[in-house]
């Protein structure tokens, strides 16, 4: 409609409304349709309203002024803020202006219940606040109102006075603030000094610190005063004093009011820390005791870590350069005291002078790392020592020279010392703390060349040892090799240099190990234990996952040959007892055949887009070996790797053929026979492989597995199955790996399975019903919350009767999946209470610690129900829950203790 007046009629009528009507009696609606006419012609003829001058500004203040519904009040702060933000003509109206819309600050508006307009209060605010500071013209008016609101007894309005405050420092200059600086910074220090609420703290300081980067915009001339350096020479001389009382409690507001006045700009920096740190070193050198020298040094750390806004020390005028040594030497004295809390924030010090460009000398380079390498190894407080290996691992990328040459050697030395005065126990957390180190200071590339070779040797060297331990050492360098891997991932360099270096390694020390156990069974045995290979596939995997695809195709072309046909060639220390031969018969072979775990670490981590050849030789040989191994550690590590393979393979008629097979060999092996548990095992992950991509296949798979949950050899193994194809797996088939993940899937099974899953329940032998009852709660206690909710009226009765199921996984899945429904649907719930209190209340007896713990949650939960659905049971729970809180387990005795004290408060006032 707008668009279709005249030239002129807009004026004519906004005229006609501003002369003839008084809006304010008008109803709700008729005001509102009023705000829309001004609305619309700003947007359509702002030219023509300007033209009005002042008196389309005075005319709108008529029209809003004594404004009350919130709804119309959202537009007329808008019509407002675009009044002063498009230039309109305020003319002599600006302080009618200001009036007609400050009256209504601070807001103060609760929203009725069910309100259907969905205004909050928070939407008032900020509309109000955007027009409050969006001009300097408001300044002389608005100051004196936030400084009186701050004063106020109402919470609320200090919090909207300081919001807006700071708002304003964003477009005022020096002109508009320095009437009144005195008076804010009085408000300010008062409120930091005395306020309990740390909201109200946080506001001040974010004000103080806005006020602070509006002084310092302004651009000084010979004849003007420079008012950054007064307002915080107040500051300094209402604060500065309390710096030195480091156990009084004005220590800690008058550091932050400092730090928060200082952070604003480099000039107000130098202001502050001129004065400042000076103090701060004094008085560190003359409070003798831990506490209070902490103290000191995490003020002092506060203005360090202020430098690292700038990123650069200028010699100029830096305060901190002409105090290097008594900065580093307070530092350095702070890591050598006994209290551990001293140190760690000493640590915290070091990394924030070691990110400061220029700071730190060579010697005072070679200091740190020696101070770290001590931390790291020998303090007996594993805090220190954690702490100290992490500031290694951050200053490791910006002084990689250093660290490389000086303590990648110290570490490497204490690796391979042999300590006869140390007890074994010592000696080995020593060693394990070297590892540990390694690995976190291994964060550049040329450090990672430095200390994987050293990880690799002790790997060698561990492993042919003969001690009990053997097997967990070799763990813990995997361990620190894995964490290294992680390092390197987004370093294309750094990456390919770990794989080439570390993948052939382990692979080689795993077929001599292999080889040797056929040829001499003592020899390598820690390398064949199923706890060391499964440290081995993180590390495989993590450096196999991010290799570009040209380089991923050129090591696979090594990989696959080796397991398919002992082709060893490429392996460092090559020469093995015997040939390696994986997939072929012979009990002599079983330990060859369990390294059939790092294959799958590796081919089942590429991208998919890399193509693995001899696959279809591979897939057969997979499935051979999963159906036919009598180890079921080898035979679930081929199954596994077969699916990864199969989740990847492009579709068609190869992956038909090769889906075909699978089926053929499973299905005789479920009906009969010795190896119905490997069937399962390659059902189970193939089903798993099929249902993440939305195969065909995957549904008559799915059906296969339903029908076992009848068998009652197979059934609650394969109830347990139902858990595996839902969560996510660690080393395969999962999406960090490259896995076909399609999104909903979860969904999508639960949709397509419940219902024949409940069906197979009511159908069900008394013998075989838990199995599906147990299969049900794996698969809810893992779909979303959400979807959870909107079928719990179907599901729930077979819930509530799982939880009288014998079975302890069942138990423990079904309490998990039902605690978080009791939160989020009460009214749902609250049906069923007299049957949820009764089983919840039994479970809490329960002989395993993790159900009655489950228990007890839930039995808390039920406090989130309508109060008056829970009053009858108050006396009978609370009864009944003082016999867990004697429970011989802390952490049982936690839980009852939360419930009990819950369900005492149900009722009560307030509440």
């Amino acid at each position: 409609m707008c668009e279709v007046l005249s030239p002129g009629l807009a004026v004519s009528v906004l005229k006609a409304i501003f002369q003839e009507v008084h809006v304010q009696s008008l109803m709700q609606l008729d005001r509102h349709t009023v705000y829309s006419i001004i609305t619309n012609f700003m947007g359509t003829r702002e030219e023509e309203l300007k033209g009005l001058g002042a008196d389309f500004t005075f005319g709108f203040i008529q029209v809003m002024d004594g404004e009350k519904d919130p709804r119309n009040l959202l537009v007329a702060f808008q019509i407002v803020h675009d009044l002063i933000t498009k230039n309109y003509a305020l003319g002599p109206f600006v302080e009618e202006l200001f009036e007609v819309t400050s009256c209504y600050f601070p807001i103060d508006f609760t929203p009725p219940p069910n309100d259907p307009h969905g205004i909050q209060r928070e939407d008032l605010i900020l509309s109000l606040r955007a027009v409050l500071a969006s001009t300097p013209q408001f300044a002389e008016f608005l100051l004196p109102l936030l400084i009186e609101k701050m004063d106020s007894d109402l919470q609320s309005a200090k919090l909207d006075s300081l919001q807006t405050l700071t708002a304003c420092c964003a477009i005022y200059g020096q002109k508009e603030l320095q009437e009144f600086l005195p008076s804010l910074w009085s408000s300010l220090r008062r409120e930091v000094f005395q306020t309990a609420s740390e909201k109200v703290e946080a506001e001040c300081l974010a004000a103080l610190h806005g006020l602070s980067a509006c002084l310092s915009r302004s651009v000084l001339s010979s004849d003007t005063e420079d008012l950054l350096d007064s307002f915080l020479g107040s500051i300094l001389q209402d604060c500065r004093h309390h710096l030195c009382e480091p156990d009084m409690k004005l220590v800690w507001p008058s550091a932050k009011l400092l730090q928060a006045a200082a952070g604003a700009s480099l000039r107000a920096y130098h202001r502050v820390t001129r004065s400042v740190l000076p103090l701060l070193l004094e008085q560190y050198t003359k409070h003798p005791q831990s506490s209070q020298r902490r103290t000191i040094l995490e003020m002092l750390l506060g203005f360090l870590e202020l430098q690292q806004k700038w990123g650069h020390v200028e010699e100029d005028e830096s305060t901190l350069l002409s105090l290097q040594a008594p900065i580093c030497s307070v530092v350095f004295s702070a890591l050598t005291d006994p209290s551990v809390q001293l140190q760690l924030v000493g640590i915290r010090a070091l990394i924030v002078l070691g990110s400061l460009q220029g700071f730190l000398s060579p010697s005072d380079l070679e200091l740190v790392v020696d101070h770290l390498i001590r931390l790291a190894l020998h303090e007996e407080d594993s805090q220190s020592s954690e702490a100290a290996m992490e500031a290694a691992g951050s200053l490791a990328p910006i002084y990689p020279k250093v660290f490389s040459g000086r303590m990648v050697p110290r570490l490497e030395e204490e690796l391979q010392s042999e300590r006869e005065e140390e007890s074994s126990r010592d000696h080995c957390s020593l060693q394990q703390r070297c590892l540990q180190a390694l690995a976190a200071v291994s964060i550049h590339t040329s450090i990672v060349r430095e200390t994987v070779p050293v990880l690799l040797q002790h790997l060698r060297k561990v492993q042919k040892g003969s001690k009990a331990r053997n097997a967990q050492d070799v763990v813990s360098v995997c361990q620190s090799l894995h964490r290294v891997a992680l390092q390197c991932q987004q370093d294309a360099e750094g990456c390919w240099y770990y794989h080439q270096t570390v993948v052939p390694c382990l692979l080689a020390m795993a077929v001599q190990a292999a080889t040797q156990e056929s040829t001499h069974p003592p020899l390598g045995k820690a390398l064949l234990e199923e706890e060391v290979l499964a440290a081995m596939v993180p590390v495989i995997s993590a450096a196999t996952t991010h290799l570009s695809p040209e380089l991923a195709a050129q090591s696979i072309s090594h990989v696959v040959p080796l397991f398919l046909d002992g082709e060893v060639s490429f392996l460092p220390q090559n020469s093995f007892p015997c040939s390696f031969q994986p997939f072929e018969d012979g009990e002599c072979l079983e330990a060859q055949r369990r390294l059939v775990v790092l294959l799958m670490a590796f081919v089942c981590s590429l991208p998919r887009n890399v193509a693995i050849p001899q696959q279809e030789r591979l897939l057969r040989e997979l499935l051979a070996l999963s159906c036919s191994c009598n180890c079921p550690f080898t035979a679930t590590t081929a199954a596994k790797c077969f699916a990864g393979l199969v989740n990847k393979h492009p579709a068609g008629q190869q992956l038909d053929e090769i889906l075909q097979l699978a089926v053929n060999r499973m299905e005789p092996g479920l009906a009969e026979g010795p190896r119905r548990t490997q069937a399962l095992t390659l059902l189970l992950w193939v089903t798993k492989a099929l249902v993440l991509r939305y195969h065909p296949l995957s549904s008559r798979l799915t059906d296969k597995l339903l029908g076992l949950l009848g068998d009652v050899e197979l059934g609650p193994a394969a109830a347990d199955g139902f858990s595996l194809l839902m969560a996510e797996s660690p080393d395969v088939l999962h999406k960090d790996c490259h896995a076909d993940v399609r999104i909903m899937f979860r969904q999508r099974f639960f949709t397509d399975n419940v219902p024949k899953l409940v069906q197979g329940f009511h159908g069900a032998g008394p013998d075989v019903k838990a199995n599906y009852l147990k299969g049900l709660s794996h698969v809810l206690n893992h779909l979303p919350k959400p979807v959870l909710v909107t079928e719990l009226p179907m599901l729930l009765s077979l819930l509530l009767e799982a939880l009288s199921c014998s079975d302890r996984v069942v138990q423990l899945s079904t309490l998990s999946c039902l605690q978080p429904l009791l939160l989020e649907a009460p009214q749902i719930m609250s049906l069923h209470v007299d049957t949820l209190v009764t089983k919840f209340l039994s479970l809490a007896s329960s002989p395993t610690m993790a159900v009655r713990i489950a228990a007890l949650r839930c039995a808390h939960a039920l406090t989130s129900l309508p109060t008056t659905v829970l009053l009858p049971y108050k006396a009978r729970v609370i009864r009944a829950l003082a016999k867990p809180l004697d429970d011989k387990k802390r952490l049982v005795r936690k839980e009852a203790v939360a419930a009990r004290g819950e369900w005492f408060l149900l009722g009560s006032p307030g509440r």
